[in-house]
């Protein structure tokens, strides 16, 4: 996935530490990125890691440990990566919690305040602060990560499914205002990722059988497979597309458009 279209700019990515944010960052350095490396975990390495990858393809990685879900944590997240690069380019949210099995009757209210701040609350003010820097600057492009269950529910998605429809809605009114202001903003919508999130999922070879059938390409996605729609949005590839989610399940979709299952 090396080469440089994206030469020179500044990428700041949420909840980098693992899964589909550390496949993006590091996607986004092999095109050619400078990387701000953002998660609320520090303690346990991953981030330096990741850091020590993108410096060894010859790229910089800054560390900021924030809580998204704070306003206060996020304006100096954003405050530092202005200051340490002059301007930030690209803006990828993949921050999010899943507390699974909780229906919307069972869910309670720590919970649904946990989920939805982290997941729509954060991805609201990382965007907003963001933002601001990219009407600056005039130019800017904000990738929000989604989800299959954003689209229609899901078994078992409570309110990751609320939070993650909320994002589809936000990308759409940002990249209205936004346009103006030479900035897009779009979604990526995965369905089933192989990733810690949901590892006790996918690491059931029956369960993986079952779910593959549904999926009309036959497989699970891999975090590289989200990481490489992430890096079209945000290069010149896709300069004429904002407002836009793009489902990468698989064709998980259009095999079972409506059912939740």
């Amino acid at each position: 996935m090396e080469d440089n279209r994206l030469k020179g700019k500044v990428a700041l990515v949420t909840g980098s530490r693992r899964g589909i944010g550390r496949a993006i960052a590091l996607a986004l350095a092999a095109a050619g990125a400078n990387i701000v490396l953002c998660d609320n975990v520090k303690d346990d390495g991953k981030l330096d890691e990741v850091a020590a990858e993108i410096k060894k393809i010859g790229r910089t990685a800054v560390i900021i440990t924030a809580d998204v879900s704070k306003k206060t944590d996020v304006e100096e997240m954003v405050t530092r990566s202005a200051a340490r690069f002059g301007k930030i380019d690209i803006l990828v949210n993949c921050a999010g919690i899943w507390i699974p099995g909780q229906t919307l009757l069972e869910c309670p209210e720590d919970n649904w305040d946990k989920v939805i701040d982290i997941n729509l609350k954060g991805t609201y003010l990382c965007c907003q602060a963001v933002g601001r820097v990219m009407v600056k600057q005039r130019s800017g492009n904000i990738i929000n990560i989604s989800s299959k269950v954003g689209l229609e529910p899901g078994t078992g998605a409570g309110a990751y499914s609320i939070s993650k429809a909320g994002i589809i809605m936000l990308t759409r009114q940002l990249a209205l205002e936004l346009a103006p202001h030479g900035i897009r903003v779009n979604a990526l919508a995965p369905g089933i990722v192989k990733t810690d999130f949901n590892k006790e999922l996918w690491q059931a070879p029956d369960a993986v059988r079952q779910l593959s059938r549904g999926v009309p390409l036959g497989r699970l996605a891999e975090p590289e497979d989200i990481a490489r729609g992430a890096l079209f949005l945000a290069s010149d590839e896709s300069n004429y597309i904002t407002g836009a989610t793009i489902a990468i399940d698989g064709g998980w979709q259009v095999a079972a458009p409506s059912g939740g299952k």
